[in-house]
């Protein structure tokens, strides 16, 4: 703790999601090309290190009734060196400021978290810069309330436990392995956001034909939880706004994960921006 702030661990940010192989953003040569410095580490990635500290300020109750709330400002590469940095609220404040910077103080992201209501965080008080979705090249199929699809999928705890086994989620809580803790095994920020990104993701990628994403904002949001893994979920998907900005298109879509009674546990917005240089419709 230093004065009103509390900052966490430096973490060597691991960019685990280069196994996709070429064409990818978080590829070399096909990061490299459209002027990044190679390879970028996923946002979601650099969400893990959050928790921790947000623990420290709000309980594990964060894990039932928190959320996480971040824009992304600059893209990191494998391994370079990244902080948790969380302004210390008033005692009665239930929301807070939150940031990450980079070993040499570059702001790689920045936003809120809080215990509670959301509808102040980051991302919901965002002007979201909506477009005519005519006015697009990439994304132009793509409008505000068109449904991404729901989905009955079973939110496994392997991949997460594999990945805290192999030293990969920057700073983990026993709890992403130990079921005991809390009577069920809790998601890491990557965790919730595989499955609430990864199948609306799926009605998405064909409009975005052979173009270049990446995140652009992440909120990740618990409203009945906890989330446990290893149970049955509904998601349910929809687009919530379509722009563009001088070199990204971007869309902004909402995903809910309901258990087996409708009950909301957890929600996700995300803001996939697609690289206008990478695209055909632009060449």
């Amino acid at each position: 703790m230093i004065g009103n702030i509390m900052e966490g661990p430096l973490w060597e940010a691991r960019n685990w999601a280069a196994s996709e192989g070429a064409g990818s953003i978080h590829d070399d040569t096909t990061a490299e090309e459209l002027g990044f410095r190679g390879g970028t580490v996923p946002g979601d990635v650099h969400m893990n290190q959050f928790p921790p500290m947000l623990v420290k300020l709000f309980g594990h109750k964060w894990f039932e009734k928190g959320h996480l709330s971040l824009n992304f400002k600059n893209a990191t590469t494998d391994r370079e060196k990244v902080k948790v940095i969380v302004d210390i609220p008033k005692p009665d404040a239930s929301q807070t400021n939150v940031r990450m910077e980079r070993e040499d103080g570059l702001l790689v992201c920045s936003g809120t978290a809080g215990l509670g209501s959301h509808n102040f965080s980051a991302l919901q008080t965002q002007n979201l810069r909506p477009c005519e979705p005519k006015e697009l090249r990439i994304l132009n199929k793509l409008y505000p309330g068109m449904s991404l699809g729901q989905y009955e999928v079973f939110v496994s705890a392997d991949k997460q436990i594999d990945r805290f086994d192999a030293g990969l989620i920057s700073d983990p809580l026993e709890c992403y392995k130990d079921s005991s803790l809390f009577g069920g095994i809790l998601p890491a920020p990557c965790t919730v956001i595989e499955y609430l990104w990864g199948y609306p993701i799926q009605t998405i990628g064909p409009y975005i034909e052979e173009s270049v994403g990446l995140f652009g904002a992440i909120e990740i949001a618990f409203h009945n939880g906890p989330f446990f893994l290893n149970q049955n979920y509904q998601l349910q998907s929809e687009v919530i706004c379509v722009g563009q900005s001088p070199q990204t298109e971007y869309v902004w879509y909402k995903t809910n994960a309901l258990d087996t009674s409708e009950r909301t546990i957890a929600s996700m917005i995300m803001q996939g921006r697609t690289m206008k240089a990478s695209s055909k419709a632009y060449q």
